[in-house]
């Protein structure tokens, strides 16, 4: 193979000039406490870092609840409520100060073309999101997850709340914010990701437990965070929390190559999130790469298999008589011989067919026998039934 020499023009060296400045953005600065917990209030953990020094902020605020009384379930049972200290504000004002001070802080450290999530409840969302304006934060999107599984009212006073939201900002209105439409497209089957998520609230194995009781009340599902990062930044960026928990924004971090800095001033809360991070296995590096940019029965995307787990970035699936192997990546996308795509699209190829159904074509080894990954669906489906 010859080599071909390259002719250096204005566009050709401005685009050179443009990647090496994207390239050098992404290393983080030496100086942050990459993939530690900053242990103290979050304002004054922010205020240590230096400026536009991190890529994406994911924010799980107190949601001031307001709450009145002790809950009952109709059997008697009683609810187990947040009625954490952390949690309780002497009143709106109290919580709007509180409020803004983070706001700021988080604003001052992202980069300029960093974003930031915050999510919450109709308790506090509305409040968050007009103090998120008032300090020039552009609002992207609001993001509504629906919950598969929500708690009742028990009461039956009200509807049942079975929802929370997110907002994602960019720091201004001209920011050139990480959007990986691709990688969202192939975690939906190859349709436009929409503003509505559907996933079952954080429960079973995920739920973290200490002497048999909750480790922390509003520990959110990792797919919440492993559809944001994925969605929102690139491997290598730095990913703050200011509320960090039981580290369900760290676990997912490593799991997709990113670093993080999480701030939490409860010692139990930190002794949790530093078990499970350390137990948290990062994906290799072949299965972090995505895609990159050119109906009676409820809907499950094969994405939705990956993010919550049924199926591990890095498996293999195969054709009934194992002909074809194909990987799974992280975004829910196959890669066979050089060919990226959904697991329809991939099936297509490899049969050289105008189409295809990858849920009844492809099959993966559960240990004793070949399984179609549509049963993994079908799982899914009971598993998440309201």
């Amino acid at each position: 193979m010859g080599i071909i020499e390259r002719i250096d023009t204005p566009k050709t060296k401005a685009k050179a000039k443009t990647t090496a400045k994207k390239t050098a953005s992404k290393k983080p600065a030496v100086d942050l406490p990459l993939n530690q917990i900053l242990k103290m209030d979050c304002v004054e953990a922010m205020k240590s870092l230096p400026d536009e020094s991190v890529d994406m902020v994911f924010a799980d605020p107190p949601y001031n609840l307001q709450l009145g009384g002790d809950l009952y379930r109709p059997e008697g049972g009683q609810v187990d409520a947040v009625d954490d200290a952390w949690d309780q504000f002497d009143s709106f004002a109290v919580y709007d100060a509180f409020t803004k001070a983070w706001l700021k802080e988080a604003r001052r450290i992202l980069k300029p073309n960093g974003s930031l999530w915050v999510i919450g409840s109709y308790h506090n969302i509305f409040r968050v999101g007009a103090s998120l304006q008032d300090l020039g934060y552009w609002i992207l999107n609001d993001i509504i997850w629906r919950k598969a599984n929500p708690m009742p009212n028990f009461k039956g006073t009200r509807f049942t709340n079975a929802h929370e939201t997110l907002i994602w900002a960019s720091k201004s209105e001209k920011a050139k914010y990480t959007f990986n439409y691709r990688a969202m497209k192939n975690l939906n089957d190859e349709l436009q990701m929409r503003s509505d998520w559907v996933m079952p609230i954080c429960g079973g194995q995920e739920r973290l437990k200490r002497n048999g009781v909750k480790a922390h009340p509003t520990q959110k599902p990792e797919a919440l965070l492993y559809r944001v990062m994925l969605a929102t930044t690139n491997k290598g960026d730095v990913v703050l929390d200011p509320f960090f928990g039981t580290g369900t924004t760290g676990a997912v971090a490593k799991r997709l190559g990113r670093h993080w800095i999480g701030c939490e001033k409860e010692d139990n809360y930190c002794e949790v999130a530093e078990e499970r991070i350390e137990a948290a296995l990062p994906l290799d590096e072949s299965e972090l790469k995505t895609m990159q940019s050119p109906k009676a029965k409820p809907r499950v995307a094969f994405g939705t298999l990956v993010e919550t787990g049924y199926l591990k970035p890095g498996t293999e699936l195969c054709s009934k008589n194992r002909k074809f192997k194909a990987k799974v990546r992280a975004d829910g996308s196959l890669l066979w011989n050089g060919h990226e795509g959904s697991i329809h699209k991939i099936g297509a190829t490899v049969q050289d067919a105008p189409s295809c159904n990858g849920w009844t074509y492809w099959y993966y080894d559960d240990g004793k026998e070949l399984r179609q990954v549509d049963n993994l669906r079908q799982t899914y489906l009971l598993a998440t039934e309201p």
